[in-house]
């Protein structure tokens, strides 16, 4: 049967919601807000970004009075529905930091190594149930000139100390069986995958094992400077339909959310990325791939695929469209799109024809905050109450704990070798406002579209973008 057919047929029974959530592991919802209450910190966010930020604030100083408000319940947004590659990297890749921070790179690529390794540290410290896998990942060559840009890659990062290996297309689907491979590059060390959903129920229990204070279903309808309150050392007021948090600072982690910061609102775009799961493979399917080294895998094209295999052998597949709804809407209605969806399916049997009659069982999507420079970026505002990190374009699953650390460090005032980063004290482009703004990105995504499809080659659009540093990714 012709692949199409089977990317129809598979999913047909596909439902509508996010695999790592649909799991009875859920831990039941902490109660909202009810009244006011003054504490040292508050953080907005119950994503990784602020599920890092208030744990590691109590280990930095167990006497800290720290308070944490999601909208919804922690992980349920980006940090529950992403691929669940957590990368060494800050810088959204070696090519992207080297094109912005060259003189850093050493640096960041040694502070990105560290963060890795105390996410696994803490992961294990904690007892987080969340198949941390220290596997790799491998980046594949499908289409011809992407192989001299592998090799080009593998040289940069073997510069820079980094344990990658690079292989033609035998090589490459000796670790995992496609026809589309034409060669690939093995980072051995630089990836882990985990389950995205339960590490943030793992570390929200940690928050709450060190004294955390977690209130679910609270969203944050305004923020604002506490200059003349009645509550002393306050220096921030944030308001919640139940109640009022008076705090010292505050830390906003709400990333492809509307800022609550007016000034970041045009700095970051919510783009929409989608996923699917396929039922457990068979042993005979699971032989007729290989993939005995489990590892993520991500294609080489502007428009790429991630996929990973699950513990009971499902595979995860997403990316490939990125989509930017007008006047940066947000919208949980935008969570499923069927056309992407047969887009991804069709793009899976391509892959690996030999998987046909498997099928999927969930389709998902959610919102990522993008920014011009693909990578977070830090600030403070309100004479340094309130600090901020967002931008983390889909690469915030490893990331999210640095930016944890730097956070920490401008709440309490600290000079440290992370503050004084390049990357951290610089800003990226914001975007134009509409209607430019969307021109802008409908341009972008036709013209990566046509670069992949035309040897590489970036057209004028692209090369002005690249001249003056910006973009648009996911």
């Amino acid at each position: 049967m012709a692949a199409t057919s089977w990317a129809e047929r598979a999913l047909a029974d596909a439902e509508p919601r996010v695999f790592w959530l649909d799991d009875p592991a859920v831990p039941d919802p902490a109660p909202p807000l009810a009244g006011d209450v003054s504490t040292d910190l508050v953080v907005v966010g119950g994503g990784y970004a602020g599920l890092w930020t208030a744990l590691l604030a109590k280990e930095r100083d167990p006497g800290r009075d720290v308070v944490l408000l999601d909208a919804y319940v922690c992980g349920a947004a980006a940090s529950g529905r992403n691929g669940g590659f957590c990368e060494a990297s800050l810088t959204h890749g070696h090519a992207n930091g080297m094109a912005r921070w060259p003189e850093e790179m050493p640096t960041l690529q040694r502070l990105g190594d560290a963060n890795l390794d105390a996410i696994e540290e803490a992961v294990q410290r904690h007892g987080i149930d969340c198949g941390f896998e220290r596997t790799g990942e491998l980046t594949v060559a499908t289409r011809p000139h992407q192989l001299e840009e592998l090799a080009e890659q593998a040289e940069l990062l073997r510069a820079e100390g980094a344990e990658v290996e690079l292989l033609d297309a035998p090589g490459a689907r000796d670790l995992v069986d496609s026809p589309t491979y034409l060669g690939g590059m093995w980072d051995r060390h630089g990836c882990a995958l985990v389950e995205p959903a339960r590490l943030a129920w793992g570390l929200r229990a940690a928050c709450l094992q060190h004294g955390v204070t977690v209130h679910e279903h609270s969203a944050v309808t305004r923020l604002e400077s506490a200059a003349g309150s009645d509550h002393a050392g306050a220096g921030v007021v944030v308001h919640t339909p139940g109640g009022t948090v008076h705090a010292r600072h505050a830390v906003l982690a709400t990333n492809a959310y509307p800022s609550l910061l007016r000034r970041l609102r045009l700095m970051t775009v919510p783009v929409y990325d989608y996923c699917l799961v396929t039922e457990p493979m068979t042993s005979e399917q699971r032989r007729s791939v290989g993939w005995a080294g489990r590892q993520g895998v991500g294609d080489s094209a502007n428009q790429f695929h991630y996929y990973r295999l699950t513990r009971d052998d499902r595979v995860v597949w997403g990316g490939y469209d990125a989509v930017y709804h007008y006047a940066s809407r947000f919208d949980p209605s935008l969570e499923q799109r069927s056309a992407t969806f047969e887009t991804l399916s069709r793009h899976f049997f391509e892959t690996f024809p030999q998987l046909e009659g498997l099928r999927f069982t969930h389709r998902w999507g959610g919102a990522i905050d993008t920014c011009t420079r693909f990578c977070a970026f830090y600030g403070t505002a309100m004479r340094g109450a309130v600090v901020y990190a967002t931008g983390f374009t889909g690469l915030g699953v490893g990331a999210t704990r640095f930016a944890a650390e730097v956070m920490l460090d401008l709440v309490e005032g600290a000079r440290t070798e992370r503050t004084e980063l390049a990357m951290v004290r610089g800003k990226p482009t914001p975007f134009p406002p509409e209607p430019l703004r969307f021109a802008g990105v409908q341009l972008t995504r036709w013209s990566l579209d046509r670069a992949d499809r035309n040897g590489g080659r970036r057209n004028l659009w692209l090369r002005a973008l690249d001249r003056v540093g910006l973009g648009f990714d996911s």
